[in-house]
Parts: structure tokens; C-alpha cells; sequence
């Protein structure tokens, strides 16, 4: 069962950063998905093989408007890693961007009650962790709020203000088996956590950096 836990929240999840070879060809790959306003990009050739420990979710209204963002993905130029399909939960597919990125779009709703939209109403960042639990109090001790917490297997933090991007907790290897890649990788992360505790990474090697007002054009963000 899950539990709530309450603490003074003083940092949160800002922005995030995906490190990408070419920026100009990210922000048209994103922008067609669907997602620019959600992501920040920044060149980076930091060497990086297979699974990166993290995934982007969005999470939509039903099955219509999955089926839509993966179409718009696939159509940009991303690969399939699992084809949308019905499950205990609902419904929902994995798609791999380009620069390397794995995203997942799901719902809980196994039935349309409308028409396809091109609206979110969560963006989530799975990190991919060795101890979930080790790694949740790391990030209590710097001020996260936690929203959600199943023992070891999954935390969410609250997010810092309506509409921000979500931080989540997965154990690596489940992550990698519900994204639908191999779980061995090597490298960069090739993605930056923006804060508002300066720069310092987790016990798993994200990378956090103060958070900055995005500059124009796609070197800062989609």
C-alpha cells in the first residue's frame, strides 16, 4: 500500500536539461511531438551507450490522445519500443526520441470519452535508481515534499508549482522493463536536473544545477 509523507519543501524540480548532439534537429523532433514547452535543450557529445537510467511519461486523457502523441513521435523520427496496447491500468506505448530519449505516454481511461487532444496533464521524469528508499531520503534531506511513496519500488515528489514537470523514483531495472529497453548502460546520463539548491548530484549521478531563466532559441529551450 502506498503511504503519504509531508516535509517543508524548499527545493524543487525547476526544469530539465536533455543533453542532445544536434540542438536544432531536438527542437524540431519536439516541437512536432508535442512537448517543447516541457524540456530544455543543450549540445553535449559526452559518450553515452544504452539505457540512459531515465524516462519522460506523459500522462493524458485517453486512449485517442496516446495513440495521437505516439503517431506525432514516430512521425518526428522516433523509434517504437513498445506499440501502445490495453493493460491492467489502462493504456499506454514507449516511444525512443532521436537523441536517445525514451518516452512513455499513457492513461488510466481504457475507453475515450472524446476526441484526441493535443493536451497533458502530467509530465513525469522517472529516474532510474539502484535504492529507491536511499535515494528518497536524499532528497528529503534536501527539501523535497514526498507526494507518493511504495516502499522501495516508486516515490513521486510533489511538484513546485501547477503544470511543472514531476520527479519520480523507479528502481533502475523495473524502469528499464517498463520502458521496454535493456537495462545495461554506460556514460552521461546526457540529461541536467534544474533546482533551486545549486549544483550537486544524486547518490545514482544526475546532475543538478541551479535553475536559469531559459534564454531564446533551442540551444536553451524547445
Amino acid at each position: 500500500m502506498g503511504n503519504n509523507e509531508t516535509t517543508a519543501s524548499t527545493v524543487s524540480l525547476a526544469s530539465v536539461t536533455l543533453e542532445v548532439a544536434d540542438t536544432g534537429d531536438a527542437h524540431r523532433f519536439y516541437t512536432a511531438f508535442g512537448v517543447d514547452r516541457h524540456v530544455r535543450l543543450r549540445e553535449s557529445g559526452a559518450p553515452s551507450t544504452g539505457f540512459r537510467g531515465f524516462a519522460l511519461a506523459l500522462t493524458v486523457s485517453g486512449p485517442a490522445t496516446v495513440d495521437a502523441f505516439l503517431a506525432a513521435a514516430v512521425g518526428a523520427g522516433a523509434t517504437v519500443i513498445k506499440p501502445a496496447t490495453k493493460s491492467l491500468w489502462g493504456y499506454g506505448g514507449s516511444v525512443q526520441a532521436p537523441d536517445g530519449t525514451a518516452w512513455k505516454v499513457a492513461t488510466s481511461a481504457k475507453k475515450d470519452t472524446g476526441p484526441a487532444t493535443r493536451e497533458i496533464d502530467d509530465v513525469v521524469l522517472l529516474l532510474g535508481v539502484e535504492n529507491v528508499k536511499a535515494t528518497r531520503e536524499f532528497y528529503v534531506g534536501r527539501g523535497l515534499t514526498v507526494a507518493r511513496s511504495f516502499g522501495g519500488k516508486y516515490t513521486e515528489f510533489a511538484p513546485g508549482e501547477a503544470g511543472a514537470v514531476k520527479l519520480a523514483l523507479y528502481k533502475r531495472r523495473a524502469l528499464a522493463k517498463e520502458v521496454g529497453v535493456p537495462v545495461d548502460g554506460t556514460g552521461s546520463h546526457r540529461i541536467v536536473l534544474g533546482g533551486t539548491a545549486g549544483s550537486f548530484a544524486d547518490p545514482d549521478g544526475f546532475a543538478w544545477e541551479a535553475a536559469v531563466r531559459a534564454a531564446a532559441g533551442p540551444s536553451a529551450r524547445c
